[in-house]
């Protein structure tokens, strides 16, 4: 028994500078386990490079996307999600795309006469730069895919050049703005058409849609 108690007694005890050093990394280690689990699976921030989504989103404006919403539920028509490149897309770009839901599965889709029609009725939105200047359809949305546009219509690169996005490429949904501060605030749709839209609102760079990833 004494020379039990002579062991223990001969343990030094550990400086306390090193144990604060081995808390703090072990509190560093567990803060980027759970950044990473959270940007993985729950939400991420990034921002917006380039013009496709006038007026509703600007150039330099910050997001934050909801990754966690689509796995309980299916994106709904006005929804504007983040999504990877198509199979279409995936030769030219390998940045995420955002864009806004029209379109949902199984239902026809149709731009004519300045409008958006689904299944021959009239897509009611205020949120456009301006109306469409070109005729595309009509064409039935296939199962587990979705037509998404950019709002600002005339200078997007978005279905009605290359095709739908598979749901499985829908990484989440635009929820809140978090800068600029007087931009603050949730990301809704809008349920009506504006009468009166806008002039146009091209920007000069080229346009292509994509967020850079990370931010």
């Amino acid at each position: 028994m004494a020379r039990a108690q002579n062991q223990v007694s001969e343990q030094k005890p550990q400086p306390a500078s090193e144990s604060v050093l081995i808390e703090a990394l072990k509190t560093l280690g567990l803060t980027a386990i759970l950044a990473f689990g959270i940007r993985t699976f729950v939400v991420e921030a990034r921002y917006i490079p380039t013009g496709s989504m006038l007026p509703t989103l600007e150039i330099n404006d910050r997001l934050i996307i909801d990754k966690m919403g689509y796995r309980f539920s299916e994106p709904k028509r006005g929804d504007i999600v983040v999504f990877r490149p198509t199979p279409a897309l995936q030769a030219e770009f390998n940045e995420a795309f955002i864009k806004r839901v029209i379109g949902l599965p199984g239902e026809t889709v149709e731009v004519k006469n300045g409008r958006v029609y689904v299944n021959n009725e009239p897509l009611p939105e205020n949120y456009t730069a301006e109306r469409p200047n070109y005729e595309w359809g009509p064409e039935t949305v296939p199962p587990n895919s979705y037509l998404v546009l950019g709002d600002n219509r005339n200078n997007s690169y978005d279905s009605h050049y290359w095709g739908y996005v598979p749901r499985e490429n829908i990484i989440g949904r635009a929820a809140v703005r978090f800068w600029p501060p007087g931009r603050v605030g949730g990301i809704t749709p809008t349920p009506e058409y504006r009468e009166n839209p806008s002039e146009s609102m091209a920007v000069p760079q080229s346009e292509s849609g994509t967020l850079s990833l990370g931010h």
